[in-house]
């Protein structure tokens, strides 16, 4: 439903109102965090598992609301990567404690919809395609990110990125191998998926 609803929007954008629906949407990724702080305050679940942005999809959405304020082509290229390899398999398979109508259970699912959805729009719509070294900068950005997410866990005993145990639910991570070798297969299986998902853009330039 928060897709059908944003892509109802997107498909506005295609029209003189197209800077007021980017914005718009850019700005609700981009408060889902804040919000999702004061939620999980309000709620009881504000811990060191919950309060930092460093999920996989928690990135994808703070280039979304990136990428939609400022068109820059590296926020984007995260967006697209990231919405699509990461978000959507967190559609698709669902790590979700929260049933409907916790408030937690409408934030997982605005995440999670809006992300898929501005991945799409940003190298269609917008026409912010991967440009060529893309897969290679997406890449490195995403072995930066797990590293520092792993001293974090380290520090504080949290699972970010599910590196140290994987999901409750069935989903890929469940094909990856034992932990914590399934963060090895993780980073070769990002690599694959970001190389096929630019194979469409080869060659593309700005111009």
């Amino acid at each position: 439903m928060v897709s059908v609803v944003l892509i109802t929007l997107l498909v506005l954008a295609r029209t003189r109102f197209a800077s007021l629906a980017e914005r718009a949407l850019g700005t609700l990724l981009l408060a889902l965090y804040p919000v999702g702080m004061v939620v999980h305050g309000l709620c009881g679940s504000l811990t060191a598992q919950t309060m930092l942005p460093l999920q996989y999809c928690d990135i994808a959405t703070i280039a979304g609301g990136l990428a939609l304020w400022t068109r820059r082509q590296f926020w984007c290229e995260i967006v697209y990567f990231f919405g699509i390899a990461g978000t959507l398999q967190g559609l698709l398979t669902p790590a979700l404690v929260y049933d409907f109508p916790d408030p937690r259970f409408f934030l997982f699912f605005a995440m999670h919809g809006g992300v898929p959805v501005t991945s799409f729009y940003v190298v269609s719509a917008m026409r912010q395609r991967p440009q060529a070294g893309a897969v290679r900068r997406v890449m490195s950005f995403s072995l930066g990110w797990y590293a520092v997410t792993a001293l974090v866990n380290l520090a504080l005993g949290t699972n970010y990125a599910f590196q140290c145990q994987k999901p409750p639910q069935a989903s890929l991570f469940d094909h990856l191998g034992p932990v914590p070798w399934h963060n090895v297969s993780a980073i070769l299986l990002g690599l694959a998926i970001y190389s096929l998902l630019h194979l469409p853009f080869a060659g593309s330039r700005k111009g």
